[in-house]
């Protein structure tokens, strides 16, 4: 059937109990910022690494214009750091994962 009121009163009582205990084994090792600094660790990891991924990527791409003009025969060797680049994402998204 109804709850009662006096189930409504157990069930607060019950719960800052559980409350009371979670925080007394907790206590300072976690505060309740703590997945807010994780997340954003985790976010902070990914958009730098990326970042950088994509600005050694242009920079890079420069550079393949330009050996395309001087050298063309070594232009498959300028493809390399566009490669590293590509890895410095990759990388940046395991280390946030």
């Amino acid at each position: 059937g109804q709850a009662s009121p006096k189930d409504s009163v157990v069930a607060a009582v019950m719960l800052e109990t559980l409350s009371a205990a979670v925080a007394e084994s907790f206590g300072e090792a976690c505060p309740a910022s703590a997945p807010f600094f994780g997340y954003m660790g985790a976010a902070a990891a990914l958009i730098f690494a990326n970042l950088g991924a994509a600005y050694g990527t242009a920079k890079s791409g420069v550079g393949i214009c330009s050996m395309g003009v001087m050298h063309p025969n070594l232009i498959m060797k300028s493809i390399i750091p566009v490669v590293m680049a590509g890895g410095v994402g990759i990388y940046g998204f395991i280390i946030s994962v």
